[in-house]
């Protein structure tokens, strides 16, 4: 069959053969019919004729069209990576696909007329499906269903079916339609994927806690400074102590020696016992402040170790930045000048200990941002606040070179530093705009007008603060 009429010569109109129309004409005479009226039949048979030549050509483009989809359909079958199976009424196959066929290791003319529910895997599923194939009045929509098929090795391969009737031009209900994935890919993918996860919240924790140790570090580094005076005052306290202890014994020895009593005074004039007894109490206050601020500072520094565990309170924010300045200028930023003068007393809602990670990053980071050549300028910081509208504003304006434009809007992103390798881990400003945002504050990031880099903590006051994570 040829695909169009212009592929074969045309075919003769029986009004061009001349014998056949002078037999016509002979039979005519025969007869007594006129010429006129063969010829009017032959016209109309050579009408007929055509038409039958235009129907077998149209016939022949619609073959061809069909032909062409069946094609269409048969690639789309062929490229679809989820499995099909079409069967009738009472569960026979009637189409499959290349996927369910390489799934389940049978050809096509095997699978045509077998039961659907001999790819099933247990009887359980043969059941679900069953319930399905056989129901009246389905939905149009269809339903899911998970079951197990059988592969060519005889394993149970999970696969997410979508079930949909398959009707007729009537209406009425012929089969079903099945269309589904094999799980088992996705399945082991997401798997790894929540491996891969639970590896990267591991990692992730890691690193913060390597951050916490890093802010830890320099609040040690100030704290073991801040620690040697309380310590250097007790020590010295507990000396002179002991050298008045000694005195003390020297003298109750001759007392309960029972020396007369011109020999004890004179022991009493040359052991100095009366200033001992008056010196006394001014060295156990001593003690007791010097132990009393040593164990502040300990509990401080509990409190920061601890931040995670720190639970919502008020805290006097002036408190907390005069604390981190001295830390910080104590420890690792020695000689840093920093300008603060504290306003009216402003508090806040939220962790003490948190708040503090997030004025000491501030700090640490104006003083790397601020460190000149030797000979230049002295690195400095100016910090400022105000409070109005119920939210306290803290400035911190560092005299270093400022933040490119170009990195402004990375300041905040985990890992993104400018330090040398090895000192820094990008971490230190990403978690403070955590901590802030937990506080139901904001932290961000410019450049002053008069040059430097310019950061500002934004907090609501206690009476109008948020929640705390």
């Amino acid at each position: 069959m040829s695909d169009s009429n212009g592929d074969r010569p045309p075919r003769p109109s029986p009004l061009d053969d001349p014998q056949r129309r002078r037999l016509l004409g002979e039979e005519a005479r025969l007869e007594g019919v006129e010429e006129e009226t063969w010829i009017d039949v032959i016209q109309k048979m050579d009408e007929v004729y055509s038409q039958l030549l235009r129907d077998e050509v149209a016939l022949e483009e619609k073959n061809a069209q069909l032909e062409q989809s069946q094609q269409f359909i048969f690639s789309l079958l062929s490229a679809m990576s989820d499995v099909l199976v079409a069967c009738d009424h009472r569960g026979a196959i009637e189409e499959t696909n290349a996927a369910l066929r390489e799934l389940v290791g049978r050809g096509e003319a095997e699978l045509r007329g077998t039961s659907v529910y001999a790819l099933l895997a247990d009887e359980a599923a043969a059941g679900r499906l069953r319930a399905i194939v056989e129901q009246r009045g389905a939905s149009r929509a269809g339903e899911a269903v998970e079951i197990e098929l059988l592969d060519a090795q005889g394993r149970a391969v999970p696969v997410d079916l979508n079930c949909t009737p398959r009707v007729d031009g009537n209406g009425r209900r012929v089969g079903t339609v099945f269309v589904g994935r094999p799980m088992a890919e996705i399945k082991r993918a997401y798997r790894e994927l929540r491996e891969a996860h639970e590896a990267l919240k591991r990692t992730q924790q890691q690193l913060l806690h390597s951050e916490k140790l890093a802010s830890l570090g320099r609040l040690v580094a100030g704290v073991a400074h801040e620690l040697n005076n309380p310590i250097s005052f007790v020590l010295g306290n507990v000396h002179a102590l002991q050298r008045y202890g000694q005195r003390l014994g020297q003298y109750l020895e001759a007392v309960h020696a029972h020396e007369d009593e011109a020999t004890l005074a004179a022991l009493r004039r040359s052991l100095r016992i009366d200033h001992v007894l008056a010196d006394l109490p001014s060295l156990i206050d001593g003690m007791l402040e010097g132990a009393q601020r040593t164990a502040d500072i300990v509990q401080g520094l509990k409190r920061f170790s601890a931040v995670d565990r720190e639970e919502h309170a008020e805290v006097e924010l002036n408190a907390v930045i005069e604390r981190a300045i001295h830390w910080v200028c104590k420890g690792t930023a020695q000689g840093f000048r920093v300008h603060w003068t504290p306003g009216a007393p402003c508090t806040v809602s939220g962790s003490a200990g948190q708040l503090m990670q997030v004025v000491m990053n501030l700090v640490q980071n104006a003083h790397d941002a601020a460190v000149r050549p030797q000979g230049a300028e002295e690195p400095a910081l100016c910090i400022e606040s105000e409070a109005d509208a119920g939210r306290v504003r803290v400035r911190f304006r560092d005299n270093g070179p400022g933040i490119p434009e170009g990195l402004l809007s990375r300041v905040f992103d985990p890992f993104f530093t400018t330090k040398p390798v090895g000192k820094g881990t990008g971490l230190g400003l990403s978690i403070s705009y955590g901590i802030v945002e937990r506080h139901g504050g904001r932290l961000t990031a410019g450049n002053a007008p008069q040059g430097g880099a310019l950061f500002t903590l934004e907090l609501p006051l206690a009476r109008q603060a948020g929640p705390v994570g």
